[in-house]
This record gives structure tokens, C-alpha cells and sequence, in this order.
């Protein structure tokens, strides 16, 4: 049985790679909507709160107006000698990767993964008309490709 949770955050991000618009820095609303591999045992497979107290923490705590960032992206540097220079605190969600929506998928899959639920797909949407669906079949072939994914909140 598939148990379908949604959540959103507001973060910003860029990606530095790219050279169009999305090279600078930009917000979004990020939709995430995970379906949850449940068993049934008796007349309830999983109360829908369970998902909720472990999920919701991570995402208000690192994600929700957060800045993604590359911890490879020249910009990073600077962040971090502002926080140290001026005492200021900002909220960074470091990647290891760029912080495109293939790559957040893959890190938020994981973390979720972490918590100990077993997901079968997540789906995050970026804008109104872009969303992506990215699988459990995803995530094993990018672990492969790039192994566990780290990422820290500063």
C-alpha cells in the first residue's frame, strides 16, 4: 500500500554551472510530495502523524528558508567569511553536488530514507508547471553513481 504525505518550504538556491537565469540567485516554493511503502497489519497500516513528527522537524530545520548551496560554489566562500566577519547567522543547507532539483531530490529521498521509512518515489515541484518524479529505482542508481550523499545545516 502507498501512503501519499505532501510538505513545501521556501529556500533559495542557484545553480552555478548553469549560464541562463537560474546561475543567479533565486527563490522557489518547493512542493515535496512522498509516497510511503506501508504494510497492513490489522485495520491500520501507519498513522498518518508518524510521518509528520520525524519529517516535518527536517524540513522546517534545514530546508524551509534556507539557502541550497554547493559547497564547491565560490559563493559559499563568502557566506561563510560574512557569518564569521559579521556574527550573523544564515541558514545554509550545504550539497556537495549543485543544487539543481535532480540533486535535492536525490539528498531529501535519503534523509527521509534515514528516518526510517521506506519511500517509493518523491516528487518535488519547483515552479507551477515543473515537477519531478524521482524514484526509488533513481536513488539506487545514483547511489551507485555518487554514493551516499552528505549534506550539513550551518
Amino acid at each position: 500500500m502507498i501512503i501519499k504525505k505532501t510538505y513545501k518550504f521556501y529556500a533559495a538556491h542557484r545553480n552555478e554551472e548553469l549560464t541562463d537565469k537560474c546561475c543567479n540567485l533565486h527563490g522557489h516554493r518547493y512542493g515535496v510530495q512522498c509516497f510511503f511503502h506501508v504494510v497492513r497489519q490489522g485495520d491500520i497500516s501507519t498513522l498518518f502523524g508518524e510521518f509528520d513528527e520525524k519529517i516535518e522537524p527536517l524540513i522546517k530545520t534545514e530546508y524551509d528558508h534556507s539557502m541550497l548551496i554547493n559547497k564547491n560554489d565560490t559563493m559559499y566562500e563568502t557566506l561563510v567569511s560574512h557569518m564569521q566577519r559579521t556574527g550573523e547567522e544564515l541558514r545554509l543547507k550545504i550539497f556537495d553536488r549543485p543544487t539543481s532539483v535532480e540533486n535535492l531530490s536525490h539528498l531529501l529521498f535519503t534523509e527521509i530514507t534515514d528516518l526510517g521509512f521506506t519511500l517509493q518515489a518523491i516528487e518535488i515541484q519547483e515552479t507551477d508547471t515543473s515537477i519531478i518524479h524521482y524514484t526509488r529505482d533513481d536513488w539506487l542508481a545514483d547511489n551507485e553513481l555518487f554514493g551516499k550523499s552528505e549534506s550539513v545545516i550551518v
